[in-house]
């Protein structure tokens, strides 16, 4: 299947899943609470990287980007409308990278969705980091967890790999008009945060793989967690988590 029609497939995918909540607001609510939680989360999680002068601006993209509860309608729309011109405006690896950003955001959806209807089920836990843990549970899915993190983790490193492709920042700079005529603004504003981020980040020794080896290393251990630690400690823990976001 070449890169359009992937795009346009994972994009079909991600629209049906929000019309399914349009016609049940319940759903759409819960799965609302579920993506505001896992970016309060993520903040947690991450509240040292944030404040860090040579980590912030990469996890502030991940939070943004790949994390986050904001709705990313309009940037799909523009993803499903210009997937083959991806191919005749962009190098390979920009197009690569917009496939890699298609498909991790259709996985991420999906699971979003799964967790929303597991989230109306446990609407009578105590608090909401057992009502998580109950819902994160009750969805299971471990090997798609792992997948998800794994292709969070290609997508930086991906990013880092533009950076060292000569003159596509300035090919990128060039086409920030174009793109903007042919309806591929949002596009072009993520390739372009994207690279800008992982530049800056790569120009630090190690810089990149120090931060996508955090991600990695924290991701995981909160996978562990979720799965296989007692519930009561694992709904504490994640309750700490969410008070140091900010």
């Amino acid at each position: 299947m070449d890169a359009a029609q992937t795009i346009r497939d994972c994009i079909a995918d991600v629209t049906a899943l929000r019309l399914h909540r349009t016609g049940d607001p319940a759903l759409g609510a819960a799965v609302g609470s579920v993506k505001s939680l896992q970016a309060r989360r993520f903040r947690g999680t991450y509240a040292d990287l944030m404040d860090s002068p040579s980590f912030g601006p990469a996890a502030r993209f991940f939070l943004e980007e790949l994390y986050s509860d904001t709705d990313y309608t309009d940037r799909d729309l523009q993803f499903g409308r210009i997937a083959g011109t991806l191919q005749t405006m962009f190098p390979q690896p920009v197009v690569n990278t917009a496939v890699a950003l298609a498909v991790l955001h259709a996985q991420t959806e999906e699971l979003d969705q799964d967790m929303g209807r597991a989230w109306l089920v446990h609407a009578d836990a105590a608090h909401e980091s057992a009502r998580y843990t109950a819902t994160w549970r009750a969805v299971g899915l471990r090997h798609a967890r792992q997948q998800q993190l794994q292709r969070v983790l290609a997508m930086g490193t991906d990013l880092a790999r533009l950076t060292r492709t000569p003159g596509l920042r300035m090919m990128l700079r060039m086409m920030r008009g174009p793109a903007n005529a042919a309806g591929m603004g949002a596009l072009q504003r993520f390739l372009e945060a994207g690279f800008d981020t992982f530049g800056q980040l790569a120009r630090q020794r190690s810089g990149v793989e120090q931060f996508l080896a955090t991600i990695e290393q924290r991701e995981r251990a909160l996978m562990d967690q979720m799965f296989d630690a007692d519930p009561v400690t694992c709904g504490t823990q994640l309750a700490n988590t969410l008070g140091q976001a900010r």
